[in-house]
């Protein structure tokens, strides 16, 4: 596979982590509106699903970074590890954010619930700016490769 389609399977990767994010977020919706009877078993399948769908994203990212490592280009491998590694960072921080705003929802009374869910949301809310700052860094990098003739 050409550096130009690395690339590309790259970016195609991050947009299935978005479309995987918008279901792990659609499915833990319907989670907590089936309160006060929550439907664990349906939101457990969903988290074993989505985190198989997340697993195989990573270690095909993983490849890609190898890839580029291996050619000599470090500054891009780098720049797809500093992705990799927020994207994990972010997945850990929206499970945060999932247990506040049960408890939230469970306590709706309770304003250090409706602080801590707010405050996880600001943090998760930031990485995701970083992640897109990264990922703008990274098509800035890779823009030779980009305009390559393959």
């Amino acid at each position: 596979m050409s550096h130009k389609e690395l690339i590309k399977q790259f970016f195609t990767l991050q947009e299935e982590r978005v479309k995987t994010y918008r279901t792990f977020d659609s499915g833990f919706k319907e989670y907590l509106e089936s309160a006060p009877d929550y439907d664990f078993p349906s939101y457990r399948q969903l988290v074993h699903d989505i985190t198989q769908k997340f697993n195989k994203i990573s270690s095909d990212v993983i490849t890609i970074e190898t890839n580029f490592r291996e050619a000599g280009h470090t500054s891009i491998a780098e720049l797809i590890r500093r992705i990799q590694l927020k994207e994990k960072e972010k997945l850990e921080l929206t499970a945060q954010f999932q247990i506040a705003q049960q408890n939230s929802a469970s306590d709706p009374s309770n304003e250090s619930k409706a602080d801590e869910t707010t405050a996880v949301k600001l943090s998760l809310q930031k990485l995701v700016d970083l992640i897109v700052e990264l990922l703008e860094e990274l098509k800035y990098e890779a823009e030779d490769i980009l305009l390559e003739d393959t």
